[in-house]
């Protein structure tokens, strides 16, 4: 999730993906927007600043790339630090750390030849000895990676590692067998691999800071080196701000702006800054688009995310199919959009987002229509069925049902409070919206899988790399830190076909011809529409301003700057 993933992500509109999770987005087609340049020229030197906050949260909740699930967080991580690979604009994978690669072994195993005269920030030369120690050190157990066992499950014996059966993949699944060359091995011949190594889990550290810092420590020293990216830390004052300078040793065309990331504590917050000259991107809350929509400075751009309500199965009342699609069809997600977000975002029924390769256009909701609007009559009728079958007598029979979200958006109270109405007039069904510090419910949402601590829930996700598999199986499989909703692993009664789904999805995943692969996938989603794995209520769309005088500076759907485009930004005189 680059949130995301995830991600990542000025999110305005509902917890900025979980405030500012998924989450990424990628896919299809680019969507691109880039500054018009500025008739001034450059700025000078000592003006080339770019204040570009970091919206939602009182601090990152790690500068570690191995343990990033947050966008808030990898927005800095992304500054600092690299991989092997990268994606581009267009959402496509290329060259970063490595210059090339081969695949052999019917594409069990990779070897990536890396780029000449690799330096970290402090100067310190990078071989593939670092580039393996990484790949190892995010999958020790000791180290507690929530995302490593996700998007690095691919490499042989992560798992063992992980389990802490053996010691190292080092020399065994992952090897530097000379000092620019690195080779991976895999466990499953799967065409999203390469992909996979564009998210922070896969990104370089420097081993030499870590020994001198220790594990969890080394991130306050950032200022000493630890990356390869095209910025160095030159001050991170933890609850106020990090500011980021040029890295002279980055392998590529160098940024000549300094960044600062100051931290807001919510969207309106931050556009008023913006407002005020103090920062130089801000997204636009629904309430003040209608200043905004005409100016210059605005520009919308759809992502790859979606966003979307979990009803944990393992939880009461949600452990009941009738119940849950009760509570989808009983939300008009078109009169949400068009009341809360002006239609910005897009209702949707999807899991897959529009754009992306594997998109159902002939997806159908839980009532086996395209319609977002609800259908309060079916319902009603389900709702009741639901009841009976669970033995509540009515509505106020039911468990005390706590809907948490992420606090901080004026926009996402306005969108929950609409739902909870929606809830209680279609169905009399006393919903109580709970606001939880966004920090405190992405770390609390991992810990649902295979529990009903939490019992209802908003999230969202945003591609990290451009196949549907980071959507479906990446979600919804057994024991995923991302299945919160505990489908395909519960007591339903259906519960054996929604295992036989998951497996279907892992089949998918190294199925070798492209067109069974993607209806594979589309098969799967209608089965998790229809069983209300997740309840999807819009495809984000990201409304922001940027200051014209800041030059160069691009959006597109995967919600992420390339390293290498940062060489383009500056500030023109104004």
């Amino acid at each position: 999730m680059r949130s995301t993933k995830k991600s990542a992500f000025g999110i305005i509109a509902t917890m900025l993906i979980l405030m500012a999770t998924v989450l990424s987005a990628c896919g299809g087609g680019s969507t691109t927007g880039t500054t018009t340049p500025n008739s001034g020229g450059k700025a000078p030197a000592d003006k080339q600043v770019f204040n570009w906050p970091l919206v939602g949260i009182a601090d990152i909740k790690t500068f570690d790339p191995a343990m990033a699930t947050t966008q808030t967080s990898l927005q800095a991580i992304n500054m600092v630090f690299t991989g092997l690979v990268s994606l581009d604009n267009d959402q496509k994978v290329v060259p970063e750390l490595a210059d090339s690669w081969t695949t052999t072994d019917k594409g069990l195993t990779w070897t990536f030849k890396l780029k000449p005269n690799l330096k970290f920030s402090d100067g310190t030369p990078l071989t593939s000895t670092d580039v393996v120690y990484s790949l190892d050190r995010a999958l020790q157990p000791d180290l507690g990676s929530p995302a490593s066992p996700s998007y690095l499950n691919l490499i042989k014996d992560s798992d063992k590692l992980l389990a802490g059966k053996i010691k190292t993949i080092i020399g065994d699944s992952v090897l530097a067998p000379d000092p620019s060359t690195v080779v991976i091995k895999i466990t499953q011949p799967v065409g999203y691999f390469l992909a996979t190594l564009t998210y922070s889990t896969a990104y370089v550290v420097e081993k030499k800071l870590i020994d001198k810092y220790g594990n969890k420590n080394f991130t306050d020293h950032l200022t000493e080196g630890g990356g390869s990216g095209p910025f160095k830390v030159q001050e991170y004052t933890h609850g106020k701000r990090i500011v980021f300078v040029p890295n002279d040793n980055y392998v590529k065309a160098k940024p000549i702006i300094k960044v600062v990331s100051t931290f807001y504590k919510d969207a309106a917050t931050t556009y008023q800054a913006y407002k005020n000259g103090q920062v130089d991107q801000a997204a636009v809350p629904t309430d003040y688009l209608s200043e905004q929509q005409n100016s210059p400075e605005y520009h919308k751009v759809p992502v790859l995310s979606i966003f979307y309500y979990g009803l944990n199965f393992l939880a009461k009342p949600f452990d009941n199919l009738n119940i849950r699609k009760a509570f989808a069809l009983a939300l008009n997600k078109e009169e949400m959009i068009k009341v809360v977000y002006k239609n910005v975002e897009v209702a949707t029924n999807h899991i897959v987002p529009s754009g992306m390769p594997g998109y159902n256009q002939n997806l159908k909701g839980p009532d086996g229509t395209t319609s977002t609007a609800g259908n309060p009559t079916l319902a009603k009728q389900l709702f009741t069925k639901g009841l009976q079958e669970e033995g509540y007598a009515n509505a106020a029979a039911l468990p005390k049902i706590k809907f948490q979200y992420a606090s901080g958006s004026a926009d996402t109270e306005k969108e929950i409070a609409v739902a909870v109405q929606q809830w209680k007039d279609v169905l009399g069904a006393t919903v109580e919206a709970t606001p939880t510090d966004f920090e405190t419910l992405s770390a609390s949402l991992p810990k649902t899988v295979g529990n009903s601590s939490v019992q209802m829930f908003e999230s969202g996700w945003g591609d990290d790399y451009p196949d549907p598999q980071d959507f479906l199986t990446l979600q919804f499989s057994n024991g995923s830190p991302n299945n919160q909703t505990n489908w395909g692993q519960n007591k339903a009664a259906d519960a054996a076909t929604q295992v036989q789904v998951q497996n279907a999805l892992n089949a998918a995943d190294v199925e070798q011809d492209a067109t069974k692969r993607m209806q594979a996938y589309n098969d799967a989603e209608q089965t998790l529409v229809n069983d209300v794995a997740w309840l999807p209520i819009f495809q984000l769309a990201r409304s922001r301003v940027l200051k014209s005088y800041v030059v160069g500076r691009t959006f597109n759907a995967g919600d992420f700057t390339p390293p290498f485009v940062w060489s383009s930004v500056y500030i023109a005189n104004h």
